[in-house]
């Protein structure tokens, strides 16, 4: 009986991929048969795929290299764009500083009663020392 904690080799994992992707190819191209047994084929370990063709788009002629836009129309669509870019930046600003405003109003209100507790229980203390 073999080794049950036998780990196949690399050359022995890379032979059943091998074999599964010849089969599949196999069953693909060849029309289903019937009855019989059915043989697996031999896989040889020197068939490699190798890929060293180099494909290269081909250059597109002069008359497809046209602008979408032309200038005045690109020109007109950049000044539109950084209006409306300085708008929103102008108004994250000053919701920004509302909010900034509106948070420390808060934080007034939250701390005012903590400092007259404070102030009522130090500043005698303090201003006699």
């Amino acid at each position: 009986m073999g080794d049950v904690n036998h780990e196949p080799t690399m050359e022995e994992i890379l032979a059943s991929i091998k074999k599964i992707i010849a089969e599949d190819g196999d069953e693909r191209r060849a029309p289903p048969r019937r009855g019989g047994p059915r043989k697996d084929p031999v896989v040889d370990s020197a068939d490699v795929l190798e890929l060293t063709d180099t494909v290269e788009e081909p250059a597109m002629a002069d008359s497809e290299e046209q602008p979408l836009l032309s200038d005045d129309a690109a020109d007109a669509g950049r000044t539109a764009l950084a209006m409306l870019s300085t708008i929103a930046r102008e108004h994250d600003e000053t919701q920004e500083a509302a909010g900034s405003a509106a948070l420390e109003q808060m934080v007034r209100e939250m701390i005012r009663p903590m400092l007259k507790d404070w102030l009522d229980a130090n500043l005698p203390a303090i201003i006699e020392a």
